[in-house]
């Protein structure tokens, strides 16, 4: 009978062990994440800010020029892959700082909530930029738009492989987001 109520109120100790440097490995995963981060918004932003194809029209003194800042959302693109270039690059030392100590809590939290804002931020500048690359390769029928990556296929060609780096940084960012949950999760049950 004694021993029910203890159960009952949670007097028995547990025999299950937890093991305190559980959050090393997730810290370390987290580091890795983000200098992936780094490169694959680095590379987006570099090759949509150098996309470039110039078409002679007639004559070589008349010519055709498509650059990235023609288009607004390609400017948005370059712009937002840049700023979350730099967010993955000042995140890194605080990276570094949960390998080292992996019971930081209020630190982690943070940067679940700053890593939200900037999937939010990459995820709308990756959309705004797929929206023109389809109707770069597809044209609107409805608004009289016709395809132009027939006649811009370098341009087309380059600014649909940047879009590469922005989604797989918005991969990224998800993988985080889960990473921090899971490693605060074991935080809480280590308290308990």
């Amino acid at each position: 009978m004694m021993k029910a109520e203890q159960l009952e109120v949670g007097g028995a100790t547990s025999k299950v062990s937890t093991r305190v440097g559980s959050n090393k490995g997730i810290s370390a995963m987290d580091l890795v994440l983000r200098i992936v981060g780094v490169v694959g918004t680095l590379a987006s932003s570099i090759a949509m800010g150098t996309t470039e194809q110039t078409l002679p029209f007639f004559t070589r003194f008349v010519r055709f020029n498509a650059q990235y800042d023609d288009f607004p959302s390609f400017r948005l693109f370059v712009i937002v892959n840049a700023i979350v270039c730099a967010y993955f690059v000042l995140t890194i030392p605080l990276s570094i700082v949960h390998v080292m100590r992996s019971a930081a809590r209020g630190s982690r939290i943070l940067l679940v909530i700053l890593d939200t804002v900037m999937l939010a931020l990459l995820t709308a500048g990756a959309s705004t930029a797929t929206s023109i690359v389809y109707l770069a390769h597809n044209g609107n029928s409805s608004a009289n738009w016709l395809p132009v990556c027939q006649q811009f296929n370098n341009f087309c060609q380059r600014a649909s492989g940047s879009l590469i780096g922005s989604f797989g940084g918005i991969v990224v960012f998800i993988l985080l987001i889960l990473l921090a949950a899971i490693a605060l999760s074991r935080q809480r049950k280590h308290s308990l």
